[in-house]
């Protein structure tokens, strides 16, 4: 048979393949190709040298039919539904134990806030009755009138 110019898919249809397979076959036998004016690709081929067989079709685990690989995917698919749903069950209800958590954690904070502003009125509190204490010695209490006195221990007091 003499060499002819064909495109893939031509190629494609009298091996009884596809036109990536043919498109294979080219590139494997290094077969020249050129541009059509239509702008597809020819390969000068001869289909006699060539003597292709293509493979028969074969799932992709050997014995096992498609459709028990597909069962088998479906099975697994109805299993993980299955644990979902049990594990969002279970996230529902640890879901109401964050947020009783959360809210004791906020009145928490709000109390320890109200404890913190106290402790610093406190503090301040301190600070000046210490600087009152310390503003009167025996000496300056000596040098006070009764009245200084009397003022001075009702703040004080």
């Amino acid at each position: 048979m003499p060499i002819e110019q064909l495109t893939y898919a031509q190629i494609a249809e009298r091996l009884g393949v596809s036109a990536e397979a043919a498109r294979a076959l080219v590139k494997r036998h290094r077969l020249p190709r050129s541009r059509s004016n239509d702008g597809k690709t020819l390969a000068a081929i001869d289909l006699e040298e060539i003597r292709h067989k293509p493979l028969p079709a074969r799932s992709p685990r050997g014995d096992h039919a498609v459709t028990d690989v597909i069962a088998a995917l479906k099975a697994k698919v109805a299993a993980l539904e299955a644990e979902l749903a049990k594990a969002e069950e279970r996230s529902a209800g640890h879901r109401a134990d964050f947020e009783h958590e959360r809210e004791r954690a906020d009145r928490l904070v709000t109390t320890q806030d109200k404890l913190v502003a106290e402790l610093e009125a406190l503090r301040s509190l301190l600070e000046t009755a210490e600087q009152a204490a310390r503003l009167v010695t025996s000496r300056r209490w000596r040098e006070m009138s009764w009245g200084e006195r009397w003022r001075w221990l009702r703040t004080t007091g």
